[in-house]
């Protein structure tokens, strides 16, 4: 089946949206059983601190499983095992765990991530249909699907805007990389008095899911893989959020922002100059990194 007579006579986004819910939540409860049973870890990936444990692995196989048995012509893109290629033209993006590092220290923000998009696995040029994120320390489903708005277990949500950048809360994170996450900080330090304050919860996707559900008013990253913030994105913008980098650029490795359009705007100038001149973080990175 082609992409174009997928996109016209299969499933509708919102059916993808139900699929993506019930799977994140069936894994969800997986994951957090697996955690009261003790963390086991596999080893690390970009870093020593940057870890994957046995519960990533089983996590994202029942994913896989659960979505094979459900659209077993869609394609797959996991961070833990990879590309599964498919013939249906959508393809289902998926984080295990969101936030490893809270996982095995037994910290709740972490979550499942599962989306689903039209495309290149390319944030720049992807068409995301449906995605959810579960956080199940919390007891939480956030999902979205595309025209569809945006829920937290079941009820619509919206993104809220700040009278100022000055009475804004902003979420940020940090890379594993030890020199990248120094220029990070340094970045940061030119924001933060800019702004109400700033948290950093350790899963980018839960810290987009907290910019639809209007708990914070801005979110930015550098070196965030797609698995991390796919879901997330759609959750946000159907929320009422912008997501983005600089300029009207799409979201993208190098920088995702993510704030409702007139606070989006004010953290864009501030940021802009800490990213891009002679010493700017985007300016001095050295080398590829990536992220939980």
């Amino acid at each position: 089946m082609s992409s174009t007579s997928e996109a016209t006579h299969g499933p509708q986004p919102e059916e993808l949206r139900f699929l993506a819910e019930r799977i994140a939540a069936e894994a969800g409860k997986f994951a957090l059983n697996r955690r009261r049973d003790g963390v086991t870890l596999l080893g690390s990936k970009s870093s020593p601190e940057d870890v994957v444990t046995e519960a990533d692995r089983e996590t994202e196989a029942l994913i896989r499983q659960l979505l094979a048995e459900a659209r077993p012509h869609d394609a797959i893109l996991g961070e833990v095992g990879g590309a599964t290629p498919g013939s249906s033209g959508l393809t289902w993006i998926v984080d295990p765990i969101d936030g490893t590092v809270n996982y095995l220290y037994d910290l709740p923000a972490w979550s499942v991530s599962i989306a689903v998009f039209e495309g290149d696995p390319d944030p720049r040029s992807w068409n995301l249909l449906a995605g959810a994120v579960e956080v199940p320390s919390l007891g939480e489903t956030y999902s979205a699907s595309l025209g569809g708005g945006a829920t937290l277990n079941g009820e619509q949500i919206k993104a809220i805007e700040a009278s100022s950048l000055a009475l804004s809360l902003i979420a940020t994170g940090f890379t594993y990389s030890a020199a990248n996450r120094t220029r990070q900080a340094t970045a940061l330090a030119g924001l933060v008095s800019e702004v109400r304050d700033v948290r950093r919860s350790g899963s980018a996707a839960m810290d987009l899911c907290l910019v639809a559900s209007g708990r914070i008013n801005a979110y930015y990253e550098s070196f965030v893989n797609p698995w991390d913030h796919a879901a997330g994105s759609i959750i946000a913008r159907e929320a009422g959020a912008k997501v983005g980098g600089f300029d009207g650029n799409p979201e993208s490795y190098k920088l995702i922002m993510a704030a409702p359009p007139a606070t989006y705007q004010r953290l864009e100038e501030k940021l802009r100059p800490l990213y891009t001149g002679n010493d700017g973080l985007l300016a001095t990175t050295s080398g590829a990194d990536c992220k939980r």
